[in-house]
């Protein structure tokens, strides 16, 4: 198997008989009484790698986090974890401990009364006995940095750490799969960055599989690949610089390219010789510095 997570001919539709309204965020109208948000979706991950999922609001990406997780079965289709299938309920379980899920607001994910108690709320909940609980807890907060947060109330740290926070309380249960549902699009710039350098951090030391489902151009720099969705279909698979490269398509998709690859490709037209695929600051940086030398 050359895969861990694999969408097969995936369709997901939301019912409404009694009138043409659909959740505006997911879903588009297709039929009278049939609103898909997700359409014939084909792809597969490979375990350990950084995928991005982007698409304009109302594309359907959240939906797909949602399939991935088993929160939502596959209307058409199917949909594998680890080889198992997410319609079958005996897999349920199995697939939420592989499945680690970290959405929009941390706020609404966060229960305890301290950082401490609210990642212990996870690993009760799956059982672990607690003379194990500690170590767990204390391994997660000190790869996130905030080991010195232990005992602090949730309400009284930075919207960029309680995001932490909640990935903590993921990290510790072990998952094989961390799925970020826009979890970065109420931070501030210095909460998205402390955020994204958690998760790079995630894939590249422990191999965690991450999904990241963004709005954010420069943090799908940091992705392997990237899966871009529109009126539900995939409509384009590469890397980001591939996708980067794209203008036309990330336009008509409702997106923009990275600012700095909107900047090289201005400075191009005017004549400066510089490369054509840039995509992130450090880049940018690095070719005007050699433009420079010149």
């Amino acid at each position: 198997m050359d895969y861990f997570i694999k969408f097969d001919n995936v369709s997901y539709s939301y019912i409404n008989e009694d009138s043409d309204e659909i959740d505006e965020n997911e879903s588009m109208s297709v039929a009278s009484d049939c609103q898909y948000a997700v359409r014939h979706v084909n792809f597969s991950v490979k375990k350990g790698e950084f995928i991005a999922i982007i698409g304009r609001n109302g594309s359907g990406k959240s939906t797909v986090a949602r399939l991935i997780n088993a929160l939502l079965e596959p209307t058409e289709g199917k949909v594998y974890i680890d080889s198992k299938d997410t319609t079958d309920e005996n897999n349920t379980w199995v697939i939420r401990s592989l499945v680690g899920m970290v959405f929009q607001n941390p706020d609404n994910q966060i229960v305890g009364n301290t950082v401490e108690d609210d990642i212990a709320f996870g690993l009760e909940n799956i059982g672990l006995p607690t003379e194990q609980m500690q170590p767990r807890i204390d391994e997660a907060l000190s790869f996130v940095g905030l080991s010195d947060c232990a005992s602090k109330q949730p309400h009284t740290l930075s919207g960029g750490q309680k995001q932490r926070v909640a990935i903590a309380g993921v990290l510790a249960m072990r998952p094989q799969v961390i799925v970020l549902d826009e979890s970065t699009a109420m931070l501030d710039p210095v909460g998205r960055k402390e955020v994204i350098d958690v998760i790079s951090r995630l894939n590249k030391e422990e191999n965690i599989t991450i999904i990241l489902i963004t709005h954010h151009m420069d943090e799908v720099t940091f992705a392997d690949r990237v899966v871009l969705i529109d009126e539900g279909n995939v409509v384009a698979i590469g890397t980001p610089r591939e996708l980067f490269s794209q203008g036309d398509l990330m336009r008509k998709s409702g997106l923009e390219v990275p600012q700095v690859t909107n900047l090289f490709d201005e400075l191009i037209k005017n004549g400066v010789k510089l490369p054509s695929d840039v995509i992130n600051v450090d880049e940018a940086v690095a070719a005007l510095e050699n433009v420079l030398k010149k």
